[in-house]
């Protein structure tokens, strides 16, 4: 009997320690990477999230994944960072819909961001020019790109037509320079701005005459101020965020809301992801699980809300596929225009 039990305690012992080398004991002292999509300056952005490697170092850790290091950076691009999620390279990135669904057979989305609602949400352009937009206590999960007219005379001209309620017509909108995002995986700077000029006028945004592909909305905002682009497409609430730069950094004089004027507004878009890549040798359906709860705290405590805020999220819940269908048809049909 004693050689029973000193048996059956060595079993045990045995049993414990090689769950001990489970999921989550494999994640000790190896590196996390994080990666942002430069869609704002990249300094503003690695400035804004300095903190949230230790934060998300503490969260993981409390639920036993002790990771060595975690790096946050910024990709070089949209696609640059979601290359590096199907290459297994980077296990976390903070990506738009339009990012996610063509990486997405190599990646899986694990959340997706809530925003502020807005006080603007017509489809009808002249109704976005009648007051300032601004922030809402209710919490969506879409947002919508808007076709903005600068101060440039040509801007002008097309803001007037707007707000006397006349329609643009195709020859107004090719007599303009747009400013549009060089990522053509960016909903906001892209995709979603090509389906309404398809739906509207039959061209996309590669069949603009003249159109300058610019790497983020800080450079597209700037150039609109200097009149080096007359039109710029962007998230709605972009000159909420770079009010204050509009006067500083950009040189003008006049608020943003009375020298720039919305000319479009496109259908809804479904909010960024926190997307993982579906290497499960790199990221476990358990460090997954964990992922999504660490995210989920940040964004409820105040010191997560003002790292967050730099890409206007308000917080997380759990992100579903099936949520990004709509997404894909739209990537579907701009190729189709190409």
């Amino acid at each position: 009997m004693k050689k029973l039990i000193a048996l059956l305690s060595v079993v045990v012992l045995t049993m414990a320690m090689f769950v001990g080398c489970g999921s989550k004991d494999s994640a000790a002292n190896k590196e996390l990477v994080v990666y942002f999509v430069p869609s704002r300056n990249p300094e503003e952005i690695e400035k804004a999230t300095a903190p949230l490697a230790e934060m998300l170092k503490k969260e993981l850790a409390d639920q036993g994944f002790d990771f060595e290091k975690i790096t946050v950076q910024v990709g070089n691009s949209f696609e640059a960072v979601g290359e590096a999620l199907a290459a297994g390279t980077a296990q976390v990135g903070f990506i738009p819909g339009g990012t996610y669904v063509l990486y997405s057979d190599d990646v899986e989305v694990a959340l997706t961001a809530t925003r502020d609602g807005l006080s603007h949400d017509s489809d009808n352009a002249k109704d976005w020019n009648a007051a300032p937009t601004e922030a809402t206590d209710k919490l969506v999960t879409y947002y919508r790109s808007l076709v903005i007219a600068g101060p440039s005379a040509k801007g002008q001209e097309l803001a007037a037509k707007i707000n006397n309620g006349e329609a643009l017509t195709k020859e107004d909108i090719e007599s303009a320079t747009w400013g549009i995002s060089s990522n053509t995986t960016s909903p906001a700077g892209y995709i979603y701005p090509s389906l309404w000029l398809k739906d509207n006028y039959g061209i996309s945004i590669t069949d603009l005459p003249s159109k300058v592909a610019l790497d983020n909305y800080a450079t597209s905002l700037s150039q609109l101020a200097s009149g080096q682009i007359d039109v710029m497409v962007t998230y709605a609430d972009a000159r909420r965020d770079y009010e204050d730069q509009w006067n500083t950094t950009f040189g003008r004089t006049g608020s943003i809301w009375d020298e720039t004027n919305v000319i479009g507004v496109t259908k809804g878009i479904y909010n960024d992801t926190i997307s993982v890549t579906k290497n499960k040798d790199v990221v476990s359906d358990e460090l997954k699980a964990a992922l999504q709860q660490a995210f989920i705290n940040i964004g409820n405590t105040p010191e997560g809300q003002e790292i967050i805020s730099i890409y206007s999220h308000k917080g997380y819940e759990i992100g579903e596929d099936s949520n990004y269908d709509a997404e894909r048809e739209a990537q579907k049909l701009i190729k189709s225009m190409e």
